[in-house]
């Protein structure tokens, strides 16, 4: 039974409808958005969460999206006492407070599908690489990880996970902004996975000099549907192989993010 239905009856008709009812679990610690008309049956929602999903200690309410720096939303404590969770997606596990750093749960099977084309021995670059979702994977099947990540907290987080997941030998994990690439000059990587943030448009660019020639690059970009076929164009002039591309999900009305497999040929 889904949340709006275990609402029905509690809550008026009127500020119900305004509820999309969705939450997200990350670990023990559930996520929602309650709309402003439902401001006063908050408790009830927590509540109702906790008594549905037997593993969740925690309900978080999503009271501003992600726009910092840091990529990090804003949240309001309805119930639990910590929003320290430790998260598994297939095999790995991640520890981090999701309220100080970006992480999505709805990407795992995007995250699994890139990470298991890695093969041992593979130079890899994550620039952008939160917690290590998609760097401690990679590393696991082999690759030799380079990471880089800004937000100081999630850092903290990626080299906690990193040994945490017994990788240590196999990821090399960078303090800075992913776009200044002074660091990367003369490197080449057989792989380049960029799960670009919202809002930048320029990833692309900065990153794909670093490709070896015929190396693999998995780029996320936003957009609505209707746009992607000029996309698809426009990647294919800038003389790159696309061998594979398809929506990962919403991020906001209209527009989802996107990903596209993309061999560097020249």
């Amino acid at each position: 039974m889904r949340l709006k239905d275990h609402l029905k009856g509690r809550v008026p008709d009127d500020a119900l409808r305004r509820f999309s009812g969705r939450f997200d679990v990350v670990g023990d610690v559930a996520i929602v958005s309650v709309p402003p008309e439902m401001d006063a049956y908050k408790p009830l929602v927590a509540k109702t969460i906790l008594s549905t999903r037997k593993n969740v200690y925690t309900v978080l309410n999503k009271v501003q999206k992600v726009g910092s720096d840091a990529r990090t939303a804003s949240f309001e404590i309805l119930a639990g006492e910590t929003t320290l969770t430790r998260y598994r997606e297939f095999g790995f596990q991640y520890r981090f407070d999701v309220t100080k750093v970006f992480f999505t749960s709805r990407m795992a099977y995007e995250r699994r599908r890139v990470t298991e084309q890695v093969e041992p021995g593979e130079t890899v670059l994550v620039p952008f690489c939160g917690v290590g979702p998609f760097a401690i994977p990679a590393a696991a099947r082999g690759g030799r990880v380079t990471a880089i990540e800004k937000n100081p907290e999630a850092y903290g987080w990626l080299r906690e996970n990193i040994i945490l997941n017994h990788v240590d030998d196999s990821v090399m994990a960078i303090l800075g902004d992913a776009t200044d690439t002074g660091h990367l000059l003369g490197k080449r990587f057989d792989r380049i996975i960029i799960p670009t943030p919202y809002g930048m448009k320029d990833s692309l660019d900065i990153f794909a000099p670093f490709a070896a020639r015929d190396g693999m690059i998995h780029f996320y970009a936003f957009g609505p549907k209707n746009g992607m076929p000029a996309l698809v164009e426009a990647l294919e002039k800038k003389g790159f192989a696309l061998t594979f591309h398809d929506e990962c999900g919403n991020v906001a009305p209209g527009i989802k993010r996107w990903v596209f497999d993309l061999v560097k040929t020249g």
